[in-house]
């Protein structure tokens, strides 16, 4: 997958926390940076457990941090728990990229737009729409723009789950998504390159 994101000149390749130390070496000398899921795949565990995980991640060389929002938390309106969740993975980070993975598909329109705000509050760079994770549908046009229209100019959308075409991630892209994440990213490339 590494030499996959350095062959296709993706901006990141996203691993597990124990293949790190793996995946920084093997991109040491590019521009690709590394990415691992905090609080994968359910987002329920602490906060301090989430910090600590963060923290573990920068010290082993990670660029980027995409984080699993405590969804029941959200849900049951616990929104202190949610902040403060996104907050110490944002503090933990040091200056590296955080990105909120809502996981839309569970969340009505107005706890996606809560949740938003409390990542934005908390200091994210990012809000990402799913991990698409054990079937549950990923990214959608709706939701995109929705999130889109919630949060401030200097807050980005991640769109990820469920783009596997071109159509589909020039969809997301024109919906207001910044950035894309896929498991599909060489055959949308090979695909956009036979245009």
């Amino acid at each position: 997958m590494c030499d996959e994101a350095v062959l296709y000149g993706f901006s990141c390749a996203c691993v597990t926390p124990t293949n790190i130390p793996l995946a920084v070496q093997i991109l040491k000398n590019t521009k690709i940076g590394v990415v691992m899921v905090v609080g994968f795949p359910t987002g329920v565990q602490t906060p301090e457990t989430k910090a600590f995980e963060t923290r573990q991640a920068v010290e082993e060389g990670v660029d980027e941090v995409d984080m699993v929002m405590n969804i029941g938390a959200l849900k049951s309106g616990r929104d202190d728990i949610v902040e403060k969740d996104i907050a110490g993975v944002v503090n933990a980070a040091e200056g590296k990229i955080v990105k909120v993975i809502l996981e839309t598909a569970l969340l009505t329109n107005e706890e996606k737009i809560r949740a938003c705000l409390i990542a934005e509050s908390a200091g994210a760079h990012y809000v990402k729409t799913s991990t698409a994770y054990g079937g549950l549908s990923g990214a959608t046009v709706e939701d995109v723009k929705l999130m889109k229209a919630t949060i401030g100019p200097d807050m980005k959308i991640k769109a990820a789950g469920g783009i596997r075409d071109l159509d589909t991630a020039y969809k997301m892209i024109e919906a207001g998504a910044d950035k894309l994440g896929t498991s599909t990213g060489v055959q949308i490339i090979e695909e956009l390159l036979k245009k």
